[in-house]
């Protein structure tokens, strides 16, 4: 009885590490530097917009050297649209990196078919803003209202609502996050089959 005890602790602690092991997506990038200091990996940004500003106008050296990667790339690494970008994304294995806006990234990765992450920290942090006409009577009350809802934290709860919340990929998407799911009756089940077959043969 001892003996069969241990095999059922066993098969149970060995079940339960095995199901709670994550696995995570691997990159061999994790940063902008490493982009830059490697070939086999393409990497782009959509053939007009901000991203493509940020490192056209950008001093630092790391950036202008994939800046000077970029514009000379053949064939050309640049994409007329996101979407054009995440199809080369995919269709790539693993061998194109498409560079945008993180709040489009967090919002990409969490929607179907959750194949996607975003590697290593922002390059850059700026904000968005409302345009008004220059002298505008809307600016103060404009401002005064983004202001309040970001000191009452709206603004983030809408971002969690609509990034996360309703998001298809399960917390952390298809980034490089831990993702926890409950752990179920199938998981353990071969625990109790031997349990019933342990009973099964103490009764003859």
């Amino acid at each position: 009885w001892w003996f069969f005890t241990l095999i059922i602790i066993s098969s149970y602690t060995a079940n339960l590490a095995a199901f709670l092991t994550v696995e995570r997506m691997v990159s061999p990038i994790e940063s902008a530097e490493d982009l830059a200091q490697q070939t086999e990996i393409a990497y782009g940004t959509l053939e007009a917009g901000s991203t493509k500003e940020f490192f056209r106008r950008s001093k630092i050296a790391v950036f202008e050297k994939m800046w000077t990667y970029m514009k000379s790339a053949e064939p050309s690494v640049s994409v007329r649209t996101t979407e054009e970008g995440m199809i080369r994304v995919r269709k790539s294995k693993g061998k194109y990196a498409y560079l945008l806006e993180s709040t489009m990234n967090e919002y990409i990765e969490q929607r179907k078919p959750c194949d996607t992450m975003k590697v290593g920290g922002n390059l850059d942090s700026k904000g968005y803003g409302i345009a008004t006409p220059k002298g505008s009577a809307l600016r103060n009350p404009v401002n005064l209202a983004v202001l309040k809802l970001n000191e009452q934290g709206l603004l983030d709860k809408l971002k969690n609502k609509w990034w996360y919340d309703k998001g298809e990929c399960g917390s952390g998407g298809g980034d490089s996050k831990d993702k926890t799911s409950a752990l179920s009756l199938s998981n353990v089940a071969g625990v109790f089959y031997i349990l019933i077959g342990g009973l099964g043969l103490a009764m003859l």
